[in-house]
């Protein structure tokens, strides 16, 4: 199905290899017979969480991303950190440093691919309930502040454009029925 559609790599080189971002260059033949290039990102996936306290408030971070030169509003997430990562363990993780806060129910909601143009980097959506305080444990690079937010103003900062991370926005309009429910 969609063979038409279909690209073939020929050939494949490294250009760059950090530590989160692995660049490639493919040598590709298309449908039509002829060859082109594309360059994309290798990244290892990851995994994010939309925790909800019983009162039906949502816990979000606050942080600045560099790239964007903002501060955002997110859920907690990270990068699996090694192959095979079960990111149900990766979200557990994530949830525990960013927040301090541990649950014991955990829902998927999907799996996302974030930027199919030129990356191949899923991300794992979770949704986590009865929720436990405990203490923020960051790693020594990350600077994040805890907020709790109505579910409701939440959503209506993804309306507003003021929540612009995806993955933050997908959680929520994901979790909104079952939440509502």
């Amino acid at each position: 199905m969609y063979e038409d559609l279909v690209e073939v790599k020929c050939s494949s080189e490294n250009i760059f290899d950090g530590t989160l971002l692995h660049v490639r260059r493919d040598v590709v033949r298309l449908p039509n017979g002829k060859e082109s290039v594309r360059e994309w990102i290798h990244h290892p996936g990851a995994a994010a969480v939309l925790p909800v306290l019983p009162n039906g408030n949502v816990i979000l971070v606050r942080q600045f991303r560099y790239p964007i030169g903002k501060v955002t509003l997110e859920v907690p997430a990270g990068k699996l950190d090694m192959v095979g990562e079960d990111p149900l363990h990766c979200a557990r993780r994530e949830l525990s440093e960013e927040t301090g806060y541990t649950a014991e129910n955990y829902d998927k909601l999907t799996v996302i691919a974030t930027t199919v143009g030129f990356s191949n980097e899923y991300i794992h959506l979770y949704l986590a309930r009865e929720l436990s305080v405990g203490t923020q444990h960051t790693d020594e690079d990350e600077f994040v502040n805890v907020v709790q937010i109505p579910f409701s103003d939440a959503l209506a900062m993804v309306k507003s454009g003021e929540i612009i991370d995806s993955k933050t926005i997908i959680s929520l309009m994901m979790a909104e029925e079952r939440l509502r429910g």
